[in-house]
This record gives C-alpha cells, structure tokens and sequence, in this order.
C-alpha cells in the first residue's frame, strides 16, 4: 500500500486525483433550485438567496423573484430563517441615492429586510467602485464580503438558493 503511495506520488498522479476529488466535492455541493428545495420532506436550516449579476437593472426582476420564491417557502416551511446576498453590479441599485430611480427595488429590498429577510450587500466590491457603507440605507446590511457572507450561512447550515440571472428572467 506504501509502495503504491509512494509511486503515484512521484508519477505526479496523486495531485491530479486530489483535483478530481475536490471537483467532485464542489459539484456535490452545488447549489439546489427553488423547485428541489420545495420538495425536500423536511426544511433545511435556513435559505440563502444569492443574487450576482452584470445587468445593473438585474434587482428590478430578480427582487420580486425573491420575494415570490420566499412565500412560497414559507408557505412550505413557516419558520425557515432566510437571508439575502447580492453582491454584484446589480446590487448599486440599492444605494440611498437610487431610491427615487429604483422605487420598486427598494421597497422589495426594505420588505424583505422588515419581514426578517436580511439584505446584503458587499462591502469590498461597493469600495472598488468608491462607494462607501454610508451610502446604502438603514435597511441593508453592508457587509464586509459577499461571498464570505454566503459562507457564514452556509457555515450554520443554511442551503444557497442562486437566483436566476436577469436575462433568464426576463424570458420568463
């Protein structure tokens, strides 16, 4: 057993099997759809919307979505702690400035946050762009990373809902 080690160390093959193991580890952990989730017998810990996308007007699809998406799983799940993350362009649109363009998006986004559905947005990526915390309202948790607040729900067992990409729901 040893000898073999030894040998698809030194062939090189060992971290190619190492590869092919982390692979299959992520795929196996791929996020579940909307539909997979309300079918599951039980309710998992909680939900984590994941909203990340280049169209700057993503939130005015993807917002109701979301909230269409969490009555139905509260419907299925009633206490299912949820929370949202949205963490690319699209996410601007939340700024306290964009109120007045975005008036839907923001009262979605102040809905959800109100019915105990914290909104996120990313704080690295907002500073990239030279936008501050100070520039989102009281309603949305500005957080320091997007994608490690996706990993801390994750980490207390919440399942990653992605939400669809605008275009997709635009066809829809």
């Amino acid at each position: 057993m040893i000898s073999t080690i030894i040998n698809l160390r030194s062939n090189r093959i060992l971290p190619v099997c190492i590869g092919l193991l982390a692979l299959t580890g992520s795929a196996a952990a791929a996020p579940l759809t909307l539909d997979e989730l309300l079918a599951r017998p039980e309710a998992p810990h909680g939900v984590v919307f994941e909203i990340v996308d280049r169209d700057p007007r993503a939130l005015d699809v993807a917002l109701p979505w979301v909230k269409q998406a969490a009555q139905q799983l509260r419907a299925r799940f009633p206490a299912l702690p949820m929370a949202l993350v949205t963490h690319g362009q699209e996410m601007f649109a939340l700024q306290t400035t964009g109120r007045t363009d975005n008036p839907a998006v923001h009262q979605i986004a102040e809905t959800l946050s109100r019915d105990g559905i914290p909104v996120h947005v990313c704080e690295t990526y907002a500073g990239w762009r030279g936008v501050g915390a100070e520039n989102f309202p009281k309603y949305i948790d500005v957080a320091p990373a997007g994608p490690t607040q996706i990993h801390n729900y994750e980490a207390l067992d919440y399942v990653r809902l992605v939400v669809p990409k605008a275009a997709v729901l635009k066809m829809r």
